[in-house]
């Protein structure tokens, strides 16, 4: 697009409603309209290839390594996720991955290292990694909808300065980009 501008699908889980989302997306594309989707790539490989044909950017979020830390917070296992990552990266696609930090769940080094291991793997590294430091400011928007925030009580903390610029240090250690937010 002229302006460097776009448009980019996200959720909920845009890959949820394919039909809609891919259709949306070649008419965007008709438009001469950059087209970004934020997915967490939890689709069939059927679906992740045609919203590559029709897209040009991915921001896929990496949540957890480890498959039954993944169940626990996102109720599905990470198995499908990462095999359609590697896929992505297989297409010689453009990505970003984006990693929710959350002390207590997967800001510790082990994840850390576990995640920058599999990334640095891939024959395409992300361009970048975003670093989504958690914080609970869903909380007010819960109390008011009259719904429960984190009802399983998750002991879930905003990590500190420090463990975030550990987790920059460990990823560019790999040989990725990575920064704090995005």
């Amino acid at each position: 697009s002229n302006a460097g501008g776009g448009v980019t699908f996200c959720g909920g889980e845009p890959l949820l409603h394919p039909e809609f989302l891919i259709d949306i997306l070649k008419r965007c594309g008709q438009q001469g309209i950059h087209r970004a989707v934020d997915t967490t790539l939890l689709a069939r490989k059927e679906t992740v290839d045609e919203v590559m044909r029709n897209c040009e950017l991915l921001l896929i979020d990496l949540k957890s390594m480890d498959s039954t830390v993944h169940q626990t917070f996102c109720d599905v296992p990470n198995e499908l996720i990462l095999k359609n990552i590697r896929r992505v990266a297989e297409a010689d696609f453009p990505y970003y991955i984006r990693i929710p930090l959350i002390e207590g769940v997967n800001a510790d080094e082990k994840n850390i290292k576990l995640s920058a291991e599999f990334l640095a793997s891939l024959p395409r590294h992300p361009e970048i990694i975003n670093l989504l430091p958690y914080h609970d400011i869903g909380k007010g928007k819960h109390a008011k909808l009259g719904s429960i925030y984190n009802p399983k009580g998750y002991k879930m903390q905003t990590p500190s300065e420090e463990v975030q610029q550990q987790c920059i240090q460990i990823l560019t250690d790999y040989g990725l980009k990575a920064t704090i937010g995005g």
